[in-house]
């Protein structure tokens, strides 16, 4: 093999015509043309077209050549010549030349594809286009399955390269800055952070488990009270979180943590680092990141997360009410209720009375969780709706002042006695309309930071951080008693946010050790819980811990943005598919029996079998305790009939699955089987039959994972 004289299918170009070259790859396309055949041959660096042909070939070359086919992985040489005159081909790079072939050696054949790996067009003139749309065509499950064919594809190649590309530019920024790279622990202590840990038993300490990392937290504060000063990471990191379709279980992170800074530094430092990275792909940043605090964001766009590509800010209409006499607003205002609205500029032809009543009020807007949308055109200067008539002169007047309509907007008003309901169906709204008017520019970007977080909210189970219990508070002098004060405060807490999408976070630190006990009281930790959670960590702020901050971008995201595709598991080498699985490995998948014993898993708690096991050894008895209905001996036959024929219908389906996203419809409730009848308790509620097999219970109902509600 003449690998030293290598020449790269895609580097080729008049500069190299008459030059003997030697080409290794794989057979992309193949046309043939009688006595002549025409290969694409495909490299990393691009494709090249490989002429066969009796004139200048040995015969031998040329029929060793006719068993050619798509993939075959051969060695060829041969000179370079100038296509003829209309014959070149513009859909590749190399299209003014080919390579006259003199000798080839098929390295090794490949089998039938289960799918087509070329994305190039053959013929100049020709309807193909340059990139097919091998992704749209071919189910995502079997991409992953034969995923190194799928990277073969020039678009993955492509992706995985620049992906490179963009973490080689990030490694040099921050050395040029004086940061320095280091690893920390993927086997380290399981600690609250947000998310359930993936666990690890340890074989050496029989019932104890290691957990993968979530983030590095506190191995880079740990850092920063070592001296280190500047650290950053591209790290893996690690969430058994509910199942969503842009999510994996494993993903990319930098990780980045300073010392003897304030949030100045981090705002100029991530700015410069992301304007580099998109410049990579084409894509300008504009400059300077502006800044929104999260109150703002959440009142003029109902998230935390905002879209600043368009307009369609809130506006306040509660107090244009106060004395209403339409009914549904002043019962919600008598409850302490909120009203607020956007202005759609120009949208009266396009969202007709129809689509505003029948759609969006009685099916869309209820869809986001509210009961109703109040809604009003404007025509000749007037408010034009089903319910104009129960404002009074003023109250149309000051709707019309307060938004600022005009003949041909659309008001789109929400009312309820929660406010935060109202930002967030006002927030889903405004997207929605965004959306279906063609109003977000595309190939824009407006990066914005978030700041000012609270630094606590309120959940079911009490008062929890909003970020993570090491954020640094706006002010110190706070009664960690005192929960109405606790809710008021505001973190030192930031998000990077560009097209409404978060794609970084971070905070300034707490580095006092009292101050960090008064979190940790205002949580409710006792004092053995923090021990146990943190002790390793806290015992470090007795040595003269720096003030410090850091920050962490999700790098799948960021880059699946730069390289402008909806999905990160493009932009990643093996993903899991939507479901956490991977269809290559079949991870995850079952372990020896011996395997288990070995771990000390077996009788972890003093039984030898975990609840519900015996009921998931068979399908029918698996789904049956997942679904908690029991089945009699009787129905057994009639159920297994019904599930195999599920099974294989599941099996058509999945063959027939494309990649796009599922769509969702929301129904009102309504019982289809018994019409006419009260709804009652069961005595087996009341006697909590029911909740025997329940794996956790939450008042009177199943709790269930996320997943299968």
């Amino acid at each position: 093999m003449n690998y030293r004289d290598r020449s790269e299918c895609g580097r080729l170009n008049l500069s190299d015509v008459g030059r003997q070259v030697h080409l290794f790859g794989w057979v992309d396309s193949l046309r043939d043309h009688g006595d002549v055949l025409f290969i694409h041959l495909r490299d990393r660096s691009g494709i090249v077209q490989v002429v066969f042909s009796p004139e200048f070939t040995d015969k031998a070359i040329c029929s060793l050549a006719a068993g050619l086919r798509n993939e075959f992985c051969i060695n060829v040489s041969g000179q370079v010549v100038k296509r003829a005159e209309g014959t070149e081909n513009p859909c590749i790079e190399t299209g003014k030349l080919e390579v006259i072939t003199t000798s080839m050696t098929i390295f090794s054949k490949s089998s039938a594809l289960p799918f087509s790996i070329s994305e190039k067009a053959m013929l100049a003139g020709t309807d193909n286009p340059v990139h097919q749309s091998v992704s749209v065509a071919v189910s995502e499950d079997l991409r992953l399955q034969y995923r190194y064919l799928d990277l073969r594809r020039p678009t993955m190649q492509n992706f995985i390269i620049k992906r490179h590309k963009i973490n080689k530019c990030i490694r040099k920024y921050l050395d040029d800055k004086g940061f320095i790279d280091i690893e920390t622990p993927m086997l380290t202590k399981s600690t609250p952070e947000g998310a359930r840990d993936y666990l690890v038993p340890s074989r050496h300490f029989p019932k104890r488990f290691y957990a993968l990392p979530q983030s590095p937290q506190l191995f880079k504060q740990l850092l920063m009270i070592s001296g280190f000063e500047k650290y950053y990471q591209i790290t893996r990191c690690f969430r058994d979180e509910d199942l969503r379709p842009n999510r994996q279980p494993e993903f990319t992170q930098l990780d980045i943590e300073v010392s003897f800074i304030d949030e100045t530094f981090i705002y100029e430092l991530i700015e410069e680092l992301l304007i580099r990275i998109f410049e990579i792909n084409g894509i300008t940043l504009p400059r300077p990141f502006p800044y929104i605090t999260w109150q703002e964001a959440m009142e003029s766009t109902g998230t935390d997360r905002p879209d600043l590509r368009f307009g369609l800010r809130f506006v306040e209409a509660t107090d244009i009410f106060t004395n209403t006499s339409y009914t549904i607003f002043k019962q919600i205002l008598q409850r302490g209720g909120h009203i607020k609205g956007i202005n759609v500029k120009g949208a009266s032809e396009q969202l007709s009375k129809n689509i505003l009543q029948n759609e969006y009020a009685k099916e869309i807007v209820p869809g986001f969780g509210a009961k109703g949308m109040t809604w009003m055109r404007i025509t000749n200067g007037k408010l034009d709706s089903n319910i104009v008539q129960f404002f009074t002169e003023d109250e149309k007047r000051l709707i019309i002042e307060r938004f600022g309509a005009g003949d041909g907007d659309v008001i789109l008003m929400i009312a309820d006695p929660s406010r935060s309901l109202v930002n967030n169906v006002l927030g889903q709204l405004r997207l929605h309309v965004a959306n279906r008017l063609g109003m977000i520019p595309q190939d824009s970007y407006c990066p914005v930071w978030v700041t000012d977080f609270p630094l606590f909210e309120m959940t079911e189970s009490g008062i929890t951080s909003s970020h993570h219990p090491f954020t640094a508070p706006d002010r110190t002098d706070f009664d960690p008693k005192d929960m109405e004060a606790l809710l008021s405060l505001k973190s030192r807490a930031y998000d990077i946010v560009i097209n409404g999408e978060e794609l970084g976070g971070g905070s300034i630190r707490i580095h006092e050790k009292k101050l960090q006990h008064k979190i940790f009281q205002a949580l409710a930790l006792s004092e053995k819980e923090v021990e146990e959670k943190f002790g390793f960590f806290l015992n470090a702020f007795d040595y003269g811990p720096p003030p410090h901050g850091g920050l962490a971008l999700g790098m799948d995201r960021v880059i699946a943005m730069i390289l402008k595709t909806p999905s990160i598991r493009e932009i990643t080498a093996f993903p899991k598919n939507r479901s956490a699985f991977c269809p290559l490995t079949q991870a995850p998948s079952e372990v020896d029996y011996e395997q288990i014993a070995e771990l000390g898993l077996l009788d972890i708690k003093g039984k030898e079998e975990l609840p519900g096991a015996s009921q998931q050894k068979e399908q029918i008895d698996n789904l049956s305790w997942l679904s908690r209905i029991g089945i009699l001996e009787g129905e057994r036959p009639a159920i297994k009939a019904v599930v195999a024929d599920a099974v294989k219908m599941a099996g058509h389906v999945n063959k027939k699955a494309g990649s796009s996203e599922p769509m969702f419809s929301v129904f009102a409730l309504k019982n289809r089987f018994r019409d006419n009848t009260s709804s009652k308790i069961s005595n087996k509620v009341e006697n909590r039959d029911l909740f025997k097999n329940a794996p956790a219970v939450k008042g009177d109902f199943f709790k269930v994972d996320t997943i299968l509600e």
